[in-house]
């Protein structure tokens, strides 16, 4: 098997001794080359040459969600096609929604292994993939589009991961902790949190109006604090649509509510009430807002916008777990 092996040097846990590690583990059993990412941008970069190439059979990501998405986004740039390379992922940022999600362990060794694992017993799934475009006949109409692994959201969460980069420019740890103070502050400097701006729009639906956040979710859970699952839509999937879930108010009151309610959330209950919508198995809809919003995409916040047209597209790509 001819693989590339796509790391990120900046990988928050794990050390330039573990990934040399990693590197021997996976060259004993493929024709490897690895390549160290450079610039932001780099993984999707080398994701593309692995497509194009017709020479590689493996894509194996060393990072964490944001090597992940730009790994896929590379890979995907023409869209899904069976004769991709396939691709395999190690853990190595803080959080890891997408490896965990597909049933890997969250140790970059111990996830090596259960690929290798895989790889000797043949073991591969196709998941279905998030995709926004820019929305005809809006001012985001030519925003490119962009693939996203588990989760994208505008509004509140977004701000929220906005606030965290730039944290985390200033060199600031990612830490859970760095998150929670970050929700905090997205909350007292958020505007519209009586009144929300956002529309959800679907055909053949009525509209969902007046959403200060809408979260949309590729699989479940949707995010983990530490070790703890946190989902927001339970019943997202690999194998279906996109689920969402928008909430309507974000008053005091509402974010204790809401906030308890995702700390002990389970896989048959996330957040509910009557200022929150969920919606399943989606695959087509477009999040319009009044005024211009953050979006992010698995955990990568991508700056403002005010119309934003999703798309989840089954079978999309090969995973080796």
């Amino acid at each position: 098997m001819r693989a590339l092996l796509v790391v990120n040097p900046a990988a928050t846990t794990t050390s330039a001794r573990t990934r040399d590690v990693l590197l021997h583990a996976l060259a004993s059993e493929m024709k490897l080359e690895a390549v160290t990412t450079e610039y932001r941008g780099h993984a999707r970069d080398l994701g593309w040459q692995a497509a194009e190439s017709g020479n590689v059979d493996l894509v194996v990501a060393l990072g964490g969600d944001g090597t992940v998405n730009e790994v896929v986004n590379g890979l995907l740039h023409t869209g899904p096609n069976p004769d991709l390379p396939g691709l395999a992922v190690v853990p190595g940022g803080s959080t890891n929604v997408f490896a965990r999600a597909l049933g890997l362990p969250n140790d970059a060794v111990e996830a090596t292994g259960a690929i290798l694992d895989a790889l000797r017993e043949g073991r591969e799934r196709t998941v279905g993939l998030g995709l926004t475009s820019g929305t005809p006949g809006t001012e985001d109409e030519a925003v490119p589009s962009r693939w996203f692994t588990f989760n994208a959201g505008l509004g509140f969460d977004a701000g929220v991961v906005g606030r965290v980069e730039q944290q985390r420019e200033q060199g600031k740890k990612s830490t859970h902790a760095l998150y929670v103070r970050q929700v905090v502050r997205q909350f007292l400097g958020e505007q519209h949190r009586r009144h929300g701006t956002i529309t959800l729009e679907q055909p053949g639906e009525d509209p969902v109006t007046d959403l200060v956040v809408a979260i949309v979710s590729n699989t479940s859970p949707w995010t983990y604090l530490g070790n703890r699952p946190m989902y927001t839509s339970p019943k997202a999937s690999f194998d279906k649509g996109l689920d969402v879930l928008g909430l309507s108010r974000l008053s005091s009151a509402a974010v204790a509510r809401y906030g308890t309610q995702l700390l002990t959330s389970s896989p048959e209950r996330g957040p509910h009430g009557k200022h929150a919508a969920a919606l399943h198995d989606l695959s087509d809809f477009t999040l319009h807002s009044k005024v211009p919003l953050p979006l992010q995409m698995d955990g990568d916040h991508l700056g403002l916008r005010t119309s934003v047209t999703f798309t989840g597209v089954r079978r999309a790509l090969r995973v080796i777990v």
